[in-house]
């Protein structure tokens, strides 16, 4: 692992040129790194000395459930009371400087590669003590509570903590890093770490329930998306509806690395005639 890419900010020059690799379809979405200036930069209530650039957010007809922050707190800033909705949960992956992060009373210090998982309810606060940025990572969504279960414990890991397991028939060349047991019904969603080795495939058109985001941590590749090959690279976004085809080809000379967010473990919520009335 060479590192996180992180975005640098700042403007191009206006001797540059427009044309970019930026696309929205009705079936997934790409933002590259180039996108992410200042102008698009938001701040958020609560927060001090903190920007982000917020790629996805729930839309109607699109990719449903979640949100994804690029986060960029400097020195001194963060907030006490982070998180304004008491149903939302969260995943904190931690690209760049520390954070200092408590979760109900127990603290904790992340660095590059640190990963949080913050249930719904949970009393969190998150600081840069230090003297450069932190940047981060923020996946928020709303939790589904299913009968029987309760919505998992807080916990962090690391990405230096957890080994990446194969996929079965690959010879090692794609695997994943699963922070959260893919077995454990109390979560809904899973936000994962994907490594391609140089050469390897998803060879077939992946084609699915669960609405993705895929952040490029490391490297390049050619990915499919939906009927279309499109070149991404380390600070690339894409954004995938359900069912939108995908597959992969890691194309770079050095390994290929996402941040995969995926929804799992909850029936489909059904809607028809006599929905609202029983």
């Amino acid at each position: 692992m060479t590192g996180y890419y992180t975005p640098p900010g700042g403007l191009p020059p206006q001797t540059a040129l427009m044309t970019g690799r930026a696309v929205f379809t009705d079936a997934y979405c790409v933002i590259p790194k180039g996108c992410f200036s200042d102008i698009v930069t938001s701040n958020l209530p609560g927060w001090k000395n903190t920007r982000l650039w917020l790629i996805a957010r729930p839309m109607s007809g699109f990719s449903e459930t979640f949100s994804q922050y690029v986060m960029e707190v400097g020195p001194g800033g963060g907030a006490d009371l982070p998180e304004p909705d008491p149903v939302a949960e969260g995943v904190i992956f931690v690209t760049g400087g520390e954070i200092w992060l408590s979760l109900d009373g127990k603290e904790h210090e992340l660095g590059a590669g640190g990963y949080a998982y913050i249930p719904p309810g949970c009393d969190w606060r998150l600081h840069n003590g230090s003297d450069h940025p932190a940047r981060f990572h923020w996946i928020r969504k709303l939790y589904e509570y299913a009968p029987g279960l309760t919505a998992p414990a807080a916990f962090v890991t690391s990405d230096q903590e957890v080994k990446p397991i194969a996929m079965p028939d690959t010879e090692g060349r794609w695997a994943t890093t699963r922070f959260a047991d893919p077995d454990d019904l109390r979560h809904d969603m899973h936000v994962n770490i994907v490594t391609f080795q140089p050469g390897g495939v998803i060879p077939f058109e992946e084609t699915h329930v669960m609405e993705h985001g895929l952040y490029v941590l490391e490297g390049k590749a050619v990915y499919k998306l939906n009927q279309d090959w499109v070149e991404v690279e380390a600070g690339d976004f894409m954004w995938l509806r359900a069912y939108c085809p995908q597959a992969c080809y890691a194309a770079g000379p050095g390994p290929f690395r996402y941040l995969l967010y995926k929804d799992v473990n909850r029936h489909a919520k059904l809607r028809g005639p006599g929905a609202f009335g029983r």
